[in-house]
């Protein structure tokens, strides 16, 4: 199986008709997705290689049959382009673009929980999820995940989201859904939604977790290990020699008056009951011995 997107999922894409937009949403057409339709409110009526676009969201979920969205917006419009495909009726949003202001995540976040508890976000600033073989949304390359579980990931990172596929792959090891739930400060999408999800699984048997520096999400993590998962995780959290108060990549890796470190999060990890490798290749050989 796999967690929140599969073979059935079928994506709008705001922004379709973007050059980034275009670029994704074809690639991830031509990896198997089924990109259903496009927004573009001045280009209704119109196709971009073949792909309905629709004025609106609701109209892409009536016509086309969307069940999620994936936002390759500018950053100013996507607290709107996010409350619109909540109100258009579907059920996961996929949020690639980065820089979106934090309080416009805030505010979005809030307005999902009253408004549409049902509705899970994805991101902003996330490289999206890829459940390999079956869907891929986002910015994710295909080719370097294997289907088949039995693991599954959530990170932080984008760029280590990447690695950890790369890592189990050169490992033999398939993957049930790749998760990246961004790093800013106010995720839609937490570590213990997805541990929480993966804990759920029947096909999924580990869980690699990325993390790093800033904020206190891997403790939260750790709690939620400890309290209720009863699959193995191995965990890699990135930034062990980041200096105090700098911004390391983007705005929610910052370590501040002596918290967030990675040490700190190493160690909650570590205490919880899973393995943490000190990179991403021990990470992986880790999986490897976890899951034999």
């Amino acid at each position: 199986m796999s967690i929140f997107v599969d073979s059935d999922t079928r994506v709008v894409y705001q922004g379709l008709t973007g050059s980034q937009g275009r670029y994704y949403g074809l690639l991830n057409r031509d990896y198997g997705t089924q990109v259903v339709a496009g927004t573009n409110p001045r280009k209704a009526g119109a196709d971009v290689d073949g792909v309905p676009i629709f004025a609106t969201v609701a109209e892409a979920v009536e016509a086309a049959g969307a069940t999620a969205s994936c936002i390759f917006v500018p950053a100013p419009g996507v607290r709107d382009a996010v409350l619109e495909a909540a109100a258009g009726g579907v059920g996961l949003i996929i949020a690639i673009t980065e820089g979106v202001p934090a309080h416009d995540e805030a505010y979005v976040y809030n307005r999902l929980r009253r408004d549409h508890p049902d509705v899970r976000l994805i991101g902003p600033n996330c490289p999206g999820a890829i459940s390999p073989g079956q869907c891929n949304i986002g910015i994710t390359a295909g080719h370097i995940a294997l289907p088949g579980g039995p693991v599954g990931i959530v990170s932080r990172s984008g760029t280590l989201t990447y690695q950890a596929l790369y890592e189990l792959k050169q490992q033999g090891i398939g993957v049930t859904t790749c998760v990246g739930i961004g790093g800013d400060p106010v995720p839609g999408t937490s570590f213990v939604d997805c541990l929480e999800a993966f804990e759920n699984d029947p096909e999924t048997e580990a869980v690699m977790m990325i993390g790093e520096i800033g904020g206190s999400a891997e403790e939260e993590a750790a709690e939620f290990i400890e309290r209720s998962m009863t699959k193995p995780v191995v965990a890699y959290v990135a930034g062990v020699t980041a200096p105090p108060g700098k911004k390391m990549g983007h705005a929610g890796a910052i370590v501040s008056g002596g918290r967030g470190t990675a040490a700190a999060k190493i160690e909650a990890l570590e205490r919880a009951g899973a393995r943490v490798g000190s990179n991403p290749t021990e990470a992986g050989r880790l999986m490897a011995e976890t899951v034999a």
